[in-house]
């Protein structure tokens, strides 16, 4: 049923309300929305099937917590042809948040978190610079993170 659903003006409204804050109540979302919570239920649950939702995330205060250094790695690899399998050893790396394969100067882009410098050292010497398939890295740390956000959904 949902492989020819097609996403229309109200699903997008709901994405957008809940993109927001995806605690929010679905009787909450349905009155926003100008619809019935039943409809919201019903048009999550396509969505969800879909993929187009692929869960809900807790958004958390790393530096509370902390992991008070935060960098990208630019990754050089040895082959292009060896992404998938650096990948997959990067995604054991815990302190690692993403992912990406990258065009320009680096085959990956990596952000990591850390509790301090010599925790980041230690991930870099004794994890990432391990892995088989890695040149090598470049690593930059983020002194202050402005803006993080979903896109602007339009409909």
């Amino acid at each position: 049923m949902t492989e020819n659903y097609e996403i229309d003006n109200v699903d997008l409204k709901i994405l957008s309300i809940l993109q927001h804050n995806a605690k929010k109540p679905y009787t909450e979302v349905a009155k926003l929305a100008y619809v019935s919570s039943g409809t919201v239920h019903v048009r999550m649950s396509k969505l969800e099937k879909m993929g187009v939702v692929k869960g809900a995330s807790l958004d958390l205060n790393l530096s509370k917590l902390g992991y008070n250094v935060s960098a990208f790695l630019g990754v050089f690899l040895s082959k292009s042809s060896l992404y998938e399998k650096v990948a997959a050893q990067l995604k054991k790396i815990t302190e690692i948040s993403s992912v990406h394969y990258t065009t320009g100067n680096y085959s990956m882009f990596v952000r990591v978190y850390a509790k301090g410098t010599d925790h980041l050292k230690d991930i870099l010497y004794d994890k990432v610079q391990k892995v088989d398939g890695i040149e090598r890295t470049e690593t930059f740390i983020i002194l202050e993170e402005t803006l993080t956000r979903s896109i602007q959904l339009e409909g």
